[in-house]
C-alpha cells in the first residue's frame, strides 16, 4: 500500500498548529504557533483574541509547515482538522480553512475529535497495542477509556465535575501563579512537602473521578488563612494538592488494571506532560507488569501531529466529512466508533 500523507490542522484553543503526518506514525513536518504570551497578560485564554489570532496566523503556519516538509499540497492525500470540542470561534477558523483547502486542492476532508487526537498522540513514533486502557487527562477531560481496537471506545469512568487540568489552573490562580497554571503548580510543588491535609474524592469502587471538592478545599484553605492573617506555605500547598489529585488518578487506574487484566496503558492529554503524573502512574503499572506509554511532551499539549495520527484510521476506513462540517464546542466521542 502506498504511503499516506495527511495535512492536519489544530485550532481548538490558543495554539495554531499544522503537521504533515505519514501513515499515522511519522512526522514529516510539524509547526506550533502559540498565543501563550498574549493570553498570559489576562491570566487565561480570551476566546475572542484567540480566534482573531488564529485568523491572522493560519496562512503563515501553513506556509511554514509546507516549507519544512517533503510534500506539496498536490502531494497531500487528505486534510484533517479538529472540529470539536474547544473554543467555538477558534475551531471555526481551523474548520473553514480545512474545508477551503480540501475544496481548492480536491482532497478528502477528515473530521477529528480533539480528545481522540490526544489518545492517538501515543501512535506517533510508536504503535497502539490493543486492548489498552487510556487515561485522558486535560483541561476539559478526565476519562478512563478501554479500547479493543482502533476507534472502539468504552468509557469506564469520567470526572463527575471539574476536569483535572481545570482544577490545576484554578489552584494556580489561587496561589497567584502565572498562566499556564498546571506546569507552574508542578514546578512549585517540587519545592514543598505534602504537609496540608487534603480530601480524598470519590474513594469508591467506580472508575469515576471528582476534583471540585479538592479545588474547593484549596480555595477555602487559602481564604481562611488569609482572613486570619496566617502565612500560606505555597510550595507545601501546591505539593499537597498535587499529591492528592494524582492519587485520585492512581487509585482508579489501579482498580481498572486489577479488574480488566489489560497489559497496555497509555496516558493522553495536556496533563500527561506532568513528570510527576508520569512517574506515579508508571509505578502503578509496574506493579501489574503493565506496559505504559506516554507521548513526547510536545505531543501531549494541543498540536496538529496528534490530529494527523488520529485521522489515519479514518482515512483507511474512508470516513470522510462533507463540506457541511461544522465546529462544535462540546460533543462526546463515544459515538464515533
Amino acid at each position: 500500500m502506498k504511503d499516506v500523507y495527511i495535512l492536519a490542522i489544530e485550532t481548538s484553543c490558543d495554539e495554531t498548529s499544522m503537521a504533515i503526518v505519514k501513515n499515522g506514525h511519522e512526522i514529516d513536518s510539524f509547526t506550533v504557533l502559540t498565543q501563550m504570551d498574549t493570553h498570559a497578560q489576562f491570566g487565561g485564554v480570551v476566546p475572542e483574541i484567540a480566534s482573531r489570532m488564529h485568523t491572522e496566523n493560519i496562512t503563515m503556519v501553513l506556509e511554514e509547515t509546507l516549507k519544512k516538509g517533503s510534500r506539496t499540497m498536490e502531494q497531500i492525500d487528505a486534510i484533517a482538522v479538529t472540529y470539536a470540542p474547544g473554543l467555538l470561534g477558534s475551531l471555526l477558523v481551523g474548520v473553514e480553512f480545512a474545508k477551503t483547502l480540501a475544496l481548492v486542492y480536491k482532497k478528502p476532508l477528515i473530521a477529528v475529535h480533539h480528545t481522540i487526537g490526544h489518545i492517538y498522540a501515543n501512535n506517533i513514533n510508536n504503535e497502539l497495542k490493543f486492548p489498552l486502557l487510556a487515561l485522558a487527562v486535560s483541561g476539559g477531560h478526565t476519562d478512563l477509556i478501554k479500547m479493543e481496537q482502533d476507534y472502539k471506545f468504552e468509557i469506564l469512568g469520567s470526572t463527575l465535575d471539574d476536569a483535572i487540568g481545570e482544577c490545576f489552573d484554578k489552584v494556580a490562580r489561587v496561589l497567584d501563579l502565572k498562566y499556564p497554571g498546571g506546569p507552574n503548580v508542578e514546578k512549585l510543588a517540587l519545592e514543598g512537602n505534602p504537609t496540608y491535609s487534603m480530601p480524598k474524592p470519590v474513594n469508591d469502587n467506580t472508575y469515576n473521578f471528582s476534583f471540585s471538592g479538592l479545588k474547593s478545599a484549596v480555595i477555602n484553605l487559602v481564604h481562611n488563612e488569609r482572613q486570619r492573617g496566617n502565612e500560606i506555605r505555597k510550595s507545601d500547598l501546591a505539593c499537597s494538592f498535587q499529591v492528592s489529585a494524582i492519587d485520585e488518578l492512581k487509585r482508579k487506574v489501579e482498580l481498572a488494571l486489577q479488574n480488566t487484566k489489560i497489559k497496555s496503558l497509555i496516558i493522553a492529554g495536556g496533563v500527561a506532560s506532568s513528570s510527576y503524573l508520569r512517574e506515579e502512574i508508571t509505578k502503578v503499572a509496574q506493579k501489574y507488569d503493565v506496559e505504559v506509554n506516554v507521548p513526547e511532551k510536545k505531543y501531549c499539549t494541543d498540536n496538529a501531529a496528534m490530529i494527523g495520527a488520529a485521522a489515519y484510521p479514518l482515512y483507511l476506513q474512508q470516513k470522510f466529512a462533507g463540506f457541511d462540517l461544522n465546529a462544535l464546542s462540546q460533543t462526546p466521542f463515544i459515538n464515533e466508533e
